[in-house]
C-alpha cells in the first residue's frame, strides 16, 4: 500500500513538473468547442478572461482584438481546445487570466500618453514594429505607441514621443522606449 502511495505521488509530481504552465497567451487561438461569442466594447482580453471564470461551463476562451472590420470579439468555450499562434488573438484556460508577451523592445498593452510631436498611419500589426522602426529612424524621437486597428475611427497609428511619459495599462496599444 505504502510502495503504491509513493508511486503515485511521484507520478502525479512528474505530470505537474513536466506539463506545459497553463497560462492565457496573446498571439495565441484556441479553435473550435464555441458555445457563445459577443463583443467587448472595452476592447481588454481580461473582460473575456473574467467571462469565462464566472460561467460554470465555460472551460476556455479565445479573443479576437478588433479591426476595421470587426469589433473585439470574445468566444467561450465548452472544452479546451489545443493553442494554436494566430496574430491579434488572445486565448487561455479558465482561471488563467491574461499573459501578454514580454519584451525589452515592446511594453504590450501599455500607452505612454503625451509627449506627442508627430503621428503617421502605418500598416496594422500584431507588435508595431513599423512603429518601432520609424522612432528608431529619428532622432528626436525618445518613445513611441502603435494604436492597433479598431480602437479608434482611424486605422492604425504611430505615434512619436519627444519625451518619456509614465506608462498606463491599455490594450488598444503596444508601446517602447527607445532612447
Amino acid at each position: 500500500m505504502m510502495r503504491a502511495l509513493i508511486a503515485l505521488t511521484v507520478v502525479i509530481a512528474a505530470v505537474f513538473r513536466f506539463a506545459p504552465p497553463v497560462s492565457a497567451q496573446v498571439g495565441f487561438d484556441r479553435r473550435g468547442s464555441d458555445y457563445e461569442s459577443f463583443p467587448v466594447r472595452s476592447g481588454d482580453p481580461a473582460a473575456c478572461a473574467a467571462r469565462c471564470d464566472r460561467e460554470a461551463r465555460c472551460r476556455a476562451w479565445s479573443f479576437a482584438f478588433p479591426t476595421s472590420e470587426h469589433p473585439a470579439t470574445c468566444w467561450l468555450k465548452s472544452q479546451v481546445p489545443p493553442r494554436a499562434e494566430a496574430a491579434d488573438t488572445a486565448s487561455g484556460v479558465r482561471g488563467a487570466g491574461v499573459i501578454e508577451p514580454r519584451s525589452k523592445a515592446r511594453e504590450f498593452s501599455t500607452d505612454r500618453p503625451g509627449g506627442d510631436y508627430r503621428n503617421l498611419e502605418v500598416p496594422a500589426e500584431s507588435n508595431g514594429e513599423a512603429c518601432r522602426l520609424a522612432c528608431e529612424g529619428d532622432s528626436q524621437c525618445r518613445a513611441w505607441t502603435y494604436l492597433r486597428p479598431g480602437y479608434a475611427e482611424s486605422g492604425p497609428r504611430c505615434f512619436l514621443k519627444n519625451r518619456l511619459t509614465p506608462p498606463r495599462h491599455r490594450p488598444c496599444c503596444i508601446s517602447g522606449v527607445v532612447r
